[in-house]
């Protein structure tokens, strides 16, 4: 995100931006501006601007994302049918069909088809949610206009704006990490929480700033240490100082009670190289250089988090005894780490959309968990709640057999994972074993626990007693269609 806060936008700016890596697509943008620009005529933002600023900024911040050209009209379009007399129909005559789509994906509901506020905003977040199922632009799309929102909410009234920014770090914010969006996550919990604790939010950004202007002439002798070498050994490589954003650290001190000194990755360096191997090298010299935290190493590269965020961690003592954190990548990582799921797109552009939509599902965990939630419940209101607590809540990491990293939320059970593995894995369950030990069904599990189950289909076991016991929606929901099923027979 390079253009920020109140700088402005310009039709000129975003054909540049379009031009750098895609001018075929040029003249069906600047159509669609033309006509945001007609149809939003005299129309005014609480700022006072013209209203074609707020569109105009969010195809923007898409195309330094590298949306393709479809998302960037939508972009521009996507408060048409919301805000004007246009209507679904025009915009697909005067575009294309998935233009159309993924403007009226995007477009809030009428109040007039629901009975009171909390249900009408229920209905628009599981809207905006599940339709990551059917094309994940629309989620991308949905977190640049909210970025653009918070980024001039101080136009709004004072309750207004909490009312806001809460709504961004409890659903917006979760969004962004699930489809790997760092930056525009980072940006949304620091703007949540300006204006959520300004208080506690301007303290902590006065301790933060004094300690990276402190060492900041450290870093930078580090990183002129490091660079040398490397390149020394052949490894062409990018490095650069990355300061942890406040929110963040927030949520250490509170969550686990710390001092911002034993936080290990407040001051990181982010190296960028040119493959996966020199990756690999560059730990290896970097482990030559500084003593490393053994305990603070992290090789995601290996095991991706599930959200794709593909990195080497490791945290080393640094000069003047401070701690301090390589992240080590190669650029389409980082690609990948700055804008998520745009980037995947991007990657794949020539891809069929089912087909990307499926290679999504398969690689990210959350599409998953959101295509089973939305099949289970109905009642919008309760959707929302548990998505809140099963996915957007503080979760466990545990891993299968062979390593593979699952997600699950706090206080899961084994029951929950065999039935997150696969139903038949749940309904043939009899036992469980955790790091090489036998639990009990009801065991919480932790973050990096080694789960495998153990099935027999020919013992009994009384599954209802496991609806007290299993966390997840879908787990309970399996459980009561094998009992069910277990009866009619």
């Amino acid at each position: 995100m390079k253009k920020k806060n109140n700088d402005i936008i310009t039709i000129d700016l975003l054909k540049k931006k379009v031009n750098s890596y895609t001018k075929k697509d040029w003249p069906i943008i600047f159509k669609a501006y033309n006509y945001a620009l007609k149809n939003h005529e005299g129309q005014k933002r609480e700022s006072g601007e013209d209203y074609i600023v707020h569109p105009l900024t969010v195809a923007y911040l898409l195309s330094t994302m590298h949306a393709d050209y479809e998302t960037i009209c939508a972009g521009l379009l996507h408060d048409l049918i919301e805000d004007t007399m246009v209507t679904y129909e025009d915009i697909k005559k005067e575009f294309t069909d998935d233009i159309a789509y993924l403007v009226d994906g995007v477009t809030k509901f009428s109040h007039l088809n629901f009975n009171n506020k909390d249900e009408f905003m229920a209905m628009n977040i599981r809207r905006i949610i599940v339709s990551m199922r059917d094309d994940a632009r629309i989620v991308i799309i949905k977190l640049v206009d909210r970025l653009h929102n918070m980024r001039t909410i101080e136009y709004k009234k004072a309750d207004r704006q909490k009312e806001i920014a809460l709504q961004t770090l409890e659903i917006y914010v979760p969004l962004a990490y699930y489809i790997g969006a760092y930056d525009i996550k980072c940006e949304l919990e620091n703007l949540s929480f300006m204006y959520l604790k300004p208080k506690e939010y301007h303290d902590l950004a006065k301790q933060l700033n004094t300690i990276y202007n402190n060492n900041k002439k450290m870093l930078n002798k580090m990183i002129q240490e490091t660079k040398q070498k490397i390149n020394n050994e052949g490894i062409k490589a990018t490095l650069e100082v990355r300061y942890k954003d406040f929110y963040s650290v927030y949520k250490k001190i509170i969550t686990n009670g710390i001092t911002l000194e034993n936080i290990h990755d407040l001051l990181s360096i982010e190296v960028i190289t040119k493959n996966k191997k020199d990756c690999y090298l560059t730990l290896m010299y970097i482990h030559e250089m500084f003593v490393p935290l053994n305990f603070k190493f992290k090789d995601f590269i290996a095991k991706p988090k599930t959200n794709m965020y593909r990195a080497i961690h490791t945290t080393v003592f640094g000069h003047n005894d401070r701690l301090v954190q390589f992240q080590i990548k190669t650029k389409e990582m980082e690609r990948i780490a700055t804008y998520g799921l745009t980037s995947y797109w991007f990657r794949n552009r020539n891809m069929a959309k089912y087909a990307m939509q499926n290679d999504l599902e398969n690689n990210f965990q959350f599409f998953k968990s959101i295509k089973e939630l939305d099949s289970t419940i109905a009642d919008n209101i309760e959707f929302v709640k548990l998505v809140k607590r099963e996915l957007f809540s503080r979760n466990v990491y545990v891993r299968t057999t062979s390593g593979e990293v699952i997600e699950l939320p706090l206080d899961a059970t084994p029951i929950d994972f065999a039935y997150k593995i696969h139903t038949d894995l749940g309904n043939s369950m009899i036992a469980a074993v955790v790091n090489e030990k036998i639990v009990s069904l009801d065991y919480k599990l932790q973050s990096n626990d080694r789960v495998r189950i153990i099935k027999d289909d020919s013992v009994y076991v009384d599954r209802a007693s496991w609806l007290n016991i299993a966390v997840t929606t879908h787990a309970k929901k399996k459980i009561m269609e094998y009992i069910k099923d277990t009866n009619k027979e």
